[in-house]
């Protein structure tokens, strides 16, 4: 994988919940783009448009989707927040989701309180069976259920697929984060049954931040009322001197004006090498790094497992308490040593993609314990 991941040369990076390295072929994606910038400006700006489309393709592909479904967004907030201020709230509406949440999946929801939409929120800690505690906190009155697919701190996943029938049967809008899953997992929007998912490019997805995909259900388009507009989001695409206009009947309707062509090129090729790679593979490989680091760091004195190791539960994050030690200035002695992870949810964090070599685990948690034993001298 060296080939591929020039990184395992340079650090053991288990970081990839935070923010992840590129490909070696992105690298060179987005120097061969400034290249010809550089040289002859826009002269190809149809290939340009090319590549914008087969990304929409790629992640059509990624989610299960269609290209008409997908809009390319910013990032995970400006999705979120398309959906949450898109959508024609009633005053006593509200919406139902998690408190343990990344900030990005619960400010855009508590911002509805002047529409009079409350935002209850489900303790996680506090829920044996979180499905349906999320489903005792529904009522009439709910209009939409909004989660992470996987949550950031502690790397539990959501059982989706049990929470998306649950929405249909109710006639409850469904909307995921999907940021910790999306190219570490497979994701299929049918099997979930979401109407809604959002994810940044610069986690799992491998390319840079400003960036990221909107999954908008081609039969819930029409609900969300437009927000932002320009000549990006009409047809015919190319006709500056229309009087009036229409709005795109896809998903590119969100999409007001010009596009990242530079993120696009990275994203494309981050996605397309994903999609070779096969996801069923990676996520299995994502899988396999978890269960070993969970299971060797079981191993290690005074260290607690944070993370649910439950068959279902798992995901591309493994969080521990490394003891009496302050996790962030553990973080920091790692660091200093290679070890790129992360200190969260009142733990230290590691998140390690498909690529990396169990060799490296192995030396991280080499690492870890030699640490542990220096305790906080």
């Amino acid at each position: 994988m060296n080939d591929l991941f020039p990184v395992i040369d340079k650090l053991i990076h288990l970081n990839h919940a935070a923010v992840g390295p590129w490909p070696k072929r992105t690298a060179e994606v987005v120097q061969a783009f400034a290249e010809e910038n550089a040289r002859q400006g826009s002269l190809n700006y149809p290939d340009w448009e090319r590549r914008e489309q087969q990304l929409r393709e790629d992640l059509a592909s990624l989610l299960h989707a269609t290209a008409d479904e997908i809009a390319l967004v910013k990032n995970t907030s400006e999705g979120l927040s398309l959906i949450a201020y898109g959508l024609d709230w009633q005053d006593g509406d509200n919406v139902v989701g998690i408190r343990q949440e990344f900030p990005s999946n619960r400010f855009v929801w508590q911002s509805l309180q002047d529409q009079g939409v409350e935002f209850r929120m489900l303790d996680l800690a506090a829920a044996p069976d979180p499905e349906q505690a999320l489903f005792d906190l529904c009522d009439r009155h709910t209009r939409l259920i909004t989660v992470s697919a996987v949550q950031y701190a502690s790397g539990f996943r959501m059982d989706l697929p049990r929470i998306g029938e649950f929405c249909r049967e109710r006639g409850i809008l469904f909307c995921v984060d999907a940021i910790q899953h999306l190219g570490a997992l497979p994701f299929d929007v049918e099997t979930v049954g979401c109407d809604f998912a959002v994810a940044d490019g610069h986690k799992w997805l491998l390319a840079p931040e400003g960036l990221g995909v909107m999954y908008v259900r081609r039969s819930v388009q029409d609900r969300l009322r437009l927000l932002q507009y320009g000549w990006h989001m009409v047809e015919p695409l190319a006709d500056y001197d229309q009087a009036d206009f229409q709005p795109l009947v896809t998903a590119r309707r969100f999409e007001a004006g010009s596009p990242n062509m530079l993120g696009i090129h990275a994203l494309q090729s981050s996605v397309s090498l994903l999609l070779e790679q096969g996801m069923e593979r990676i996520g299995q490989q994502v899988l396999d790094n978890s269960r070993y680091l969970a299971e060797r760091l079981r191993e290690l004195d005074s260290v607690e497992l944070i993370t649910d190791t439950r068959a279902g539960r798992m995901s591309g994050i493994v969080t521990f308490r490394p003891g009496d030690l302050d996790p962030k200035q553990l973080f920091k002695r790692l660091m200093v040593k290679g070890v790129l992870c992360a200190p969260r949810g009142g733990g230290l964090r590691f998140s390690p993609h498909f690529y990396v070599p169990r060799e490296q685990l192995d030396q991280a948690l080499e690492i870890l314990a030699g640490e542990l034993a220096r305790g906080g001298s």
